[in-house]
């Protein structure tokens, strides 16, 4: 190969890499020909091409057959990387041109994605079939960057939430509440106080977050503490304890009603602790319409959880 003869592979095109990778595939000119549509002899003039652009040989010559070098099935290797980076390029041209799809990248805190979300994505997905969703579940400041770095396209937070770098749309405020056996003395009550709840032992969730000191503040109001029996870190679990008759979860009523399974009760909390959500984007990203789509969906679905949550206590 002479110095100086070499030139980018990308100038030979996307057919120069297929008929590459097909070679690769099938070991036989005379096969990736058939198999692409072309003549023996092409395939064999676009392979020299490649190694005159590359400067390097990908295959030895054996008696008619071709034997890749260790060269050659390192840089194939990259090349089916890129088809098949392509190929999605191209499914994903199809799906918008024809409003069939797209990619939907979603984070949200646990409780969100166990509880609230699955209803929401499934009604979502019932009016716009084909979408590929992905929900993902981080720490608050992993999700804070993953949003605005546009890895994912929108999250649900609870606010306030800070960063100049994120669109914040208020979407929904929930109350809280206390799960507990239907058989429980204290669920005769529609509405729980500290004073009720004085020495009962307690399932809580989120050690020296907000929401804990705000469950602290209440009961300091009564001149009291939460007798604390359990900690724990999703409503899922908290309300599965509650279930075994260990304690009565304080919970937040939006994420809670999702586990109030039957031999349950949900109770109102008082005084009261708003808990408010919104939906999150990147400021400097305008919104797809599948992002708007799903927006709407959301905020749709969690008016419903609001109604049902300002009704009659659940049992």
């Amino acid at each position: 190969m002479r110095p100086g003869a070499r030139r980018p592979l990308s100038t030979l095109g996307v057919r120069a890499l297929e008929t590459l990778a097909e070679v690769m595939r099938t070991g036989s000119a005379t096969s990736a020909a058939t198999s692409l549509g072309m003549t023996q002899p092409g395939v064999s003039r676009t392979l020299a091409q490649i190694e005159s652009a590359i400067g390097f040989e990908l295959f030895y010559r054996d008696r008619g057959k071709l034997v890749p070098t260790k060269d050659g099935l390192l840089l194939a290797e990259e090349v089916e990387f890129a088809l098949a980076g392509l190929r999605r390029v191209s499914n994903l041209a199809n799906d918008i041109a024809n409003s069939a799809a797209g990619e939907l990248r979603v984070v949200a805190p646990p409780s969100f994605t166990d509880g609230v979300l699955p209803d929401i994505v499934a009604s979502f997905l019932r009016k716009h079939p084909g979408v590929r969703f992905n929900l993902d579940s981080r720490s608050l400041e992993t999700s804070k960057a993953l949003i605005a770095t546009r890895v994912v396209d929108c999250g649900f937070m609870k606010m306030p939430v800070a960063g100049g770098d994120l669109h914040c749309e208020p979407l929904v405020s929930s109350g809280s509440g206390c799960v507990l056996r239907a058989d429980h003395p204290l669920a005769a009550h529609a509405v729980l106080t500290p004073g009720l709840l004085r020495g009962e032992p307690l399932i809580l969730l989120g050690s020296g977050r907000q929401w804990r000191i705000q469950v602290d503040q209440a009961f300091d109001t009564f001149n009291l503490r939460p007798t604390v029996a359990i900690e724990t870190h999703t409503h899922g679990s908290a309300c599965a304890l509650a279930s075994r008759g260990v304690g009565v979860a304080i919970v937040n009523t939006l994420l809670a009603q999702s586990y109030v399974r039957e031999g349950l009760v949900l109770r109102t909390f008082d005084p009261p602790i708003l808990h408010q959500y919104a939906f999150v984007t990147a400021v400097n990203a305008q919104p797809s319409r599948l992002v708007a789509a799903f927006l709407e969906e959301a905020r749709a679905a969690l008016s419903r959880h609001s109604s049902s949550e300002a009704g009659p206590a659940r049992a």
